[in-house]
């Protein structure tokens, strides 16, 4: 495999992606938004920063030419998506979206699924004490509850907190024991997330599932129309592999 690769995005699997291209000996440079204080570095090269949307990252494309590139931002990092599917098209450059499974409900949990941080907050007005999980992003959507809300996130929210908010910063992966401790300290009622996927962070919905409390699951956005999509780090490497 010859010719850059630019790997968007700071997940787990982006990371995997790029160490395991820097052991084939590929030029990789990974591009991290710029969102989290203290990101988990990737191996080899990084920039830290957007493009300025799908314009700025078509003209990047246009100067450094490399030879992929492969979208492994975060499920509900719609935007990069967007852009990234826009400057690829526009610079005929080689796209591949790597994107890990959503979660599947297992007997006995008790799952909603909605469509919007704004419908999980009505979802859930008339609970007494909410575990939200959605991240720092999108807070401001849950600011009217009138209950205690535990919010944890990695990086302290800029958006305002509900009334009876109760910040935990801290980053996972989390044990299960860990999210029963937590959740039953908080007398937890219900847990709201957004449907991200992996083993990091779904120790609380098998927690959840163990104490009978239901859990709001925010769907993920549509990917854009025509890009190629791939779940595993391995099926990402033959893509590349075969370019």
């Amino acid at each position: 495999m010859t010719g850059q690769v630019l790997v968007l995005g700071g997940t787990g699997e982006a990371r995997q992606l790029a160490a395991a291209l820097v052991a084939d000996g590929v030029d990789v440079l990974s591009s991290l938004a710029g969102r989290t204080a203290e990101p988990v570095l990737p191996e080899g090269p990084v920039r830290v920063g957007g493009f300025g949307g799908a314009e700025g990252l078509a003209d990047w494309l246009a100067e450094h030419r490399p030879r992929a590139v492969v979208d492994a931002t975060h499920p509900f990092a719609a935007g990069i998506t967007a852009s990234a599917a826009a400057a690829a098209a526009a610079r005929g450059t080689p796209l591949l979206r790597l994107q890990r499974p959503g979660w599947t409900p297992q007997p006995g949990d008790d799952w909603r699924s909605v469509g919007s941080l704004a419908e999980a907050a009505a979802a859930v007005a008339d609970r007494s004490s909410v575990f939200l999980t959605t991240g720092r992003q999108g807070v401001r959507a849950f600011a009217d509850l009138p209950g205690r809300v535990l919010v944890r996130s990695v990086d302290p929210p800029d958006e305002p907190l509900p009334a009876g908010a109760t910040l935990l910063l801290d980053r996972g992966p989390f044990s299960v024991a860990d999210e029963l401790a937590l959740m039953r300290e908080h007398a937890v009622d219900v847990v709201v997330t957004k449907d991200s996927g992996g083993h990091l962070t779904e120790a609380k919905l098998t927690a959840a599932r163990e104490l009978g409390i239901p859990v709001v699951l925010v769907r993920r956005p549509p990917l854009p129309a025509g890009v190629e999509t791939v779940a595993t780090v391995d099926e990402a490497l033959a893509w590349l592999r075969g370019r």
